[in-house]
């Protein structure tokens, strides 16, 4: 699979208005992160009227986090070899028909089964979004405001999910929660059709088609045993990590079924290492910048995660707020994102280099968790002890994910960007999974534990959430910890305006002391424009909250 110059795929756009593009890439990808917080809420109502059972209730998200976790990697691959505007598209339809079977559904195995198909439909459409952004901005400033928009969208969906779930769910019913994504998603899928460029193999080269790959055909670059593997691997790790609320860390199928993802995953790995043709080139994390940001994503979302459930937990059962009044509170959080993303980060990015913006940005982020572990347990005044840690939430995240997003995606060309995005998103996924799964069981554990020893449960409540908060401000210092000593690149070239600042000088100036080249054809076709890119913060977001409510 031969490379080719960013320039050369957004071209066609210029004439369209890329901005317009972008805006249709960030809806379709809003949709997506909005359904995973927004069915939250309504579980609940949801319980109350199909007949869930308290344990068969937490399938209603882990349908969902199954597929969206397992298939990231190989839809990205997908992207490349198929066109990723075509996954997109099918994706989003994909999505808005299993949300219309969501909203219809009037029996608990037939939405389980709807949400695995959003999963599955929102894992094709979050893999190759960030990888369509990166070609469509191939210039370094553009890309950095680019990369900003879409890292808002993608933060604020989750602030949003709640106060759209809280409206909805008792404005009128649990149903509209799915309903809401049928317009968006229609919209979205037309939009990138008329919008998008035709992306395919042949037609991003610039090559003359004469019928568009089908079937096999298209499919003979896919390492299909390599997929089944990573596949098997990815969603049994996620299976494992959830199930994990119910039947603990050490009981036998827990055990058991951990122990075959790791081995699926070792045969996956052995496979690529020697496949002609591999699924995920391992060369890809030779790159030292690569492997450390996936490496900080994880721990930083690890405990990151554990803000908007955890903090929704607290506001709810010890502090009394209604699901509407928490989705107020948090708001603050989105608002504070949008400045720093939207405003902030590509110029700051640029001016002082990434790294020197990631750093105190998961600083800013850690200390936030360290105020609300000494949140009271009784008559907490929002002001006081709620704000500042959701405005720090706001300032450090908003900063700190467009700068890890552009560092993790820097030497992402146009031939492998669906699988980098895909690896990206995958790290995320699991990160922001285990990380919950964690937090949550040492809340509980602690809970159960001051229960025990007579304590009221708003105290025992509120001391197992501030063990989870500190634990979570102890991963986010480790995430600082590995940031500082992997992510190191040259500073950048001018220190002068914004406007002119690039931020490839400082995402991909490592290139050329670990970063390896990604696509086969780069090291032919001399060193070609690098790109950068943001990420997926909250999608799926995994919650497992009623392992900490009990």
């Amino acid at each position: 699979m031969s490379a080719v110059s960013p320039a050369s795929s957004a071209a066609p756009l210029r004439a369209r208005s890329r901005g317009a593009a972008l805006a249709v890439l960030s809806a379709g990808t809003l949709m997506i992160i909005l359904d995973g917080t927004i069915v939250n809420v309504a579980l609940p109502s949801i319980q109350h009227d199909l007949g869930f059972s308290q344990a068969g209730l937490a399938w209603v998200i882990n349908a969902y986090l199954i597929a969206f976790g397992g298939l990231l990697l190989l839809t990205g691959r997908l992207g490349d070899l198929l066109g990723r505007r075509r996954v997109l598209v099918a994706g989003l339809a994909a999505f808005t028909a299993a949300s219309l079977l969501c909203g219809l559904a009037d029996s608990a195995g037939l939405l389980v089964a709807a949400r695995f198909v959003q999963g599955a439909a929102g894992a094709m459409v979050s893999a190759v979004a960030l990888g369509m952004v990166i070609t469509l901005y191939p210039d370094a400033r553009g890309r950095a405001r680019a990369m900003g928009v879409y890292s808002f969208t993608q933060s604020a969906g989750g602030v949003l999910g709640l106060l759209a779930g809280g409206v909805l769910t008792q404005a009128v019913n649990w149903h509209w929660i799915f309903f809401v994504n049928l317009p968006i998603g229609a919209a979205a899928a037309l939009l990138s059709l008329r919008l998008l460029p035709d992306d395919r193999p042949g037609e991003r080269s610039g090559a003359t088609l004469a019928a568009p790959p089908h079937g096999l055909r298209a499919l003979r670059g896919a390492d299909v045993p390599g997929a089944l593997l990573a596949t098997g691997a990815l969603m049994l790790g996620v299976f494992t990590i959830v199930r994990t609320g119910d039947h603990g860390w050490t009981s036998a199928g827990t055990a058991w079924s951990g122990a075959l993802s790791v081995l699926l995953l070792a045969a996956f790995l052995r496979r690529e290492s020697g496949a002609a043709r591999p699924l995920m080139p391992l060369r890809i994390f030779r790159s030292r910048i690569v492997s450390g940001a996936n490496l900080v994503q994880m721990l930083m979302v690890a405990g990151g995660f554990g803000f908007q459930f955890l903090t929704a937990l607290y506001l709810q059962r010890v502090l009394g707020y209604d699901p509407l009044r928490i989705g107020l509170a948090i708001a603050p959080t989105g608002v504070v994102i949008g400045v720093m993303s939207l405003g902030l980060s590509a110029r700051l990015g640029g001016r002082f280099g990434q790294r020197a913006v990631l750093l105190p940005s998961l600083a800013l982020f850690g200390a936030g968790f360290l105020l609300l572990a000494r949140a009271p347990s009784a008559h907490a005044s929002y002001a006081v002890d709620i704000l500042p840690p959701i405005l720090l939430f706001g300032v450090g995240f908003g900063l700190a994910m467009p700068s890890l997003m552009t560092l993790g995606m820097s030497d992402a060309t146009p031939a492998d960007s669906g699988l980098i995005s895909g690896v990206f998103n995958t790290a995320q996924q699991i990160g922001g999974a285990l990380g919950l799964a964690v937090l949550a069981s040492l809340a509980a554990a602690r809970t159960d534990r001051r229960v025990s020893a007579g304590d009221a449960l708003p105290q025992a409540l509120t001391s197992g959430y501030h063990l989870a908060f500190t634990t979570a401000a102890g991963l986010l210092a480790a995430a600082t910890v590995l940031a500082a000593a992997l992510l190191r690149t040259p500073a950048p070239t001018r220190s002068g305006h914004d406007d002119d600042a690039t931020d490839g000088d400082a995402a991909s100036g490592d290139a050329a002391g670990s970063a390896l080249p990604i696509a086969e054809a780069e090291a032919d076709s001399g060193a070609p424009t690098r790109a950068a890119g943001s990420g997926h913060a909250g999608a799926a977001t995994p919650a497992r909250a009623e392992s900490v409510t009990r």
